[in-house]
């Protein structure tokens, strides 16, 4: 009996042993199978474009294939509830946006995760531009024109946006507060009809990620007024951006990150940064972003971190005073 009791007992220890070894060896050798990313929205917007541009680079950089899965609804909460919930052993990761991690957490009264405790920041992906675009009906063709005439018709002017609580909403109010001026709010279900109901005349604003509205000011059917980025952007050279014309607090792009859930291993987290700042670096990814009128960003994890935390506290404030809320 006690024979028996000592084998267990050094099976047991040696066991004990074997774990942290095991565990340290998963994390070395990661990845061995292929990587899940969560797209929180449907197909073909600027967030899938850009998560399946880096699917497709992180697994040639990883040496495993990143499936994209898209998990739309709710403005993205169902699918960031997804990845927070899914285990943080790197294998499912997920795109995060303004919308899922800086205005959702603001607006939602009962959101199901934590949008700084329940994920592991990663890196931003990409930077995209937004707009502010009227119609050429609108008697204003430039931003300082635009505000004396919206300051002389307080209410009247109109603005549309993806819908209540969305990206365009937001920097929508955020302007009208940073501006000084009342533009109407008319909300719509999607960017799409958006768009529509502005290149038609029936609404007189647009806010935008860039993407969707270039073309239409490349034509001439929308007029550019300010762009929110860090400099000019390439295809709209004579179009400033925000804090050229005197309205900095609306100056910020929008952006796409990467996260996994919380508590992923730091050598895992490690990997994906190194890999991202790789495929960052890459010609082919900067021009194909480029052609979005977006950029690459690649930055570290507590930078990527501190970008989220920054986005939450602006758009509580602007949820605040503009009474932007969504039970």
């Amino acid at each position: 009996m006690q024979r028996r009791n000592l084998i267990l007992g050094l099976s047991l220890a040696a066991a004990a042993l074997a774990a942290p070894f095991t565990a340290v060896h998963a994390e070395d050798s990661y990845p061995t199978k292929p990587i899940r990313l969560i797209v929180p929205f449907p197909p073909g917007g600027t967030t899938d474009i850009v998560g399946r541009l880096f699917a497709d680079k992180l697994g040639k950089e990883l040496g495993q294939t990143v499936v994209v899965e898209n998990r739309g609804g709710a403005g993205g909460s169902i699918g960031s509830a997804f990845i927070a919930n899914s285990a943080p052993d790197g294998y499912t990761l997920g795109i995060a946006t303004v919308s899922t991690h800086g205005i959702n957490p603001a607006i939602y009264s009962n959101l199901a995760f934590d949008a700084e405790k329940d994920f592991t920041p990663i890196s931003n992906l990409a930077a995209v531009p937004n707009v502010m675009s009227i119609n050429p009906k609108v008697a204003a063709k430039n931003m300082d024109a635009f505000v004396k005439l919206a300051k002389s018709q307080p209410g009247k002017i109109t603005y549309a946006s993806a819908g209540n609580g969305s990206v365009s909403h937001m920097m929508g109010e955020l302007f009208k507060m940073s501006a000084g001026v009342d533009l109407m709010h008319v909300p719509y279900r999607g960017v799409g009809p958006a768009l529509n109901d502005t290149l038609a005349g029936q609404v007189d604003v647009l806010f935008d990620n860039l993407p969707s509205s270039l073309p239409h000011i490349q034509s001439g059917a929308l007029v550019a007024l300010a762009v929110a980025a860090p400099q000019r952007v390439a295809n709209l050279p004579d179009v400033p951006t925000f804090a050229e014309v005197g309205l900095t607090p609306v100056n910020d792009s929008s952006w796409f990150g990467l996260v996994g859930p919380a508590k992923l291993p730091q050598a895992i987290t490690d990997k994906l940064y190194a890999a991202v700042a790789k495929v960052s670096a890459d010609p082919d990814v900067k021009g194909r972003l480029n052609g979005l009128g977006a950029a690459p960003v690649g930055n570290k994890p507590a930078e990527f971190a501190k970008q989220i935390s920054d986005e939450i506290a602006k758009n509580k404030r602007v949820a605040k005073e503009a009474n932007v809320k969504i039970d």
